[in-house]
C-alpha cells in the first residue's frame, strides 16, 4: 500500500470517498459538490490530503487543515476527515493514514494534531486510541453554528 499526498489529479478517485465520508455523517450524496469542495481546498492550498492506494485503487484518505497554537506559538494540524472504503476496512488503511498524518506533523514542525469524532463512532475511536491518540478530558469544546 502506498500513502502519498494527493493533488488535483487525484480528484476523480478521492471525491467518491469524500462523498461516502459525508454520507457516513448523514449528508445526502452529492458527488459534484464533494469534488468541487476538494478541488477548491487543493487549488487554494487550504488543506493537505493523503491517499492510500493499492493495486491502482484509492482505498482511503485523510484531510488535514492547518491551524495554530497561540500558547505554544506553533503550527497545529486538524485531522478533519478520515475515511476508508468499506471494502478496505480492517486492513490497516486507516492506521497507515494516521501514521502519515503524524509524519506530516513532524515534517512541518507542528505541535501535533487534533481531531473530533462522533461519540458513537466506536470503531474510529478505538483506532485513534490504539495509535496513541488521547481523548481530551482537560478542555471543554464548544461550537457556535451560524
Amino acid at each position: 500500500m502506498l500513502v502519498r499526498r494527493a493533488g488535483v489529479g487525484d480528484l476523480d478517485d478521492v471525491a467518491p470517498l469524500f462523498d461516502g465520508y459525508r454520507q457516513f455523517y448523514g449528508q445526502p450524496s452529492d458527488l459534484a459538490a464533494a469534488r468541487a469542495f476538494l478541488a477548491e481546498r487543493l487549488r487554494r492550498d487550504e488543506s493537505v490530503i493523503f491517499v492510500a492506494i493499492a493495486d491502482d485503487v484509492t482505498l482511503g484518505f485523510t484531510q488535514l487543515y492547518p491551524s495554530f497554537s497561540s500558547v505554544s506559538v506553533r503550527r497545529l494540524w486538524i485531522l478533519n476527515d478520515l475515511f476508508v472504503s468499506p471494502a478496505a476496512r480492517r486492513g490497516g488503511v486507516g492506521r497507515r493514514l494516521l501514521e502519515r498524518a503524524r509524519e506530516w506533523a513532524v515534517e512541518t514542525d507542528a505541535k501535533g494534531l487534533t481531531l473530533t469524532t462522533a461519540v458513537t463512532n466506536s470503531a474510529a475511536r478505538s483506532l485513534y486510541e490504539s495509535c496513541g491518540w488521547r481523548r481530551d478530558d482537560e478542555f471543554a469544546h464548544y461550537q457556535l453554528l451560524v
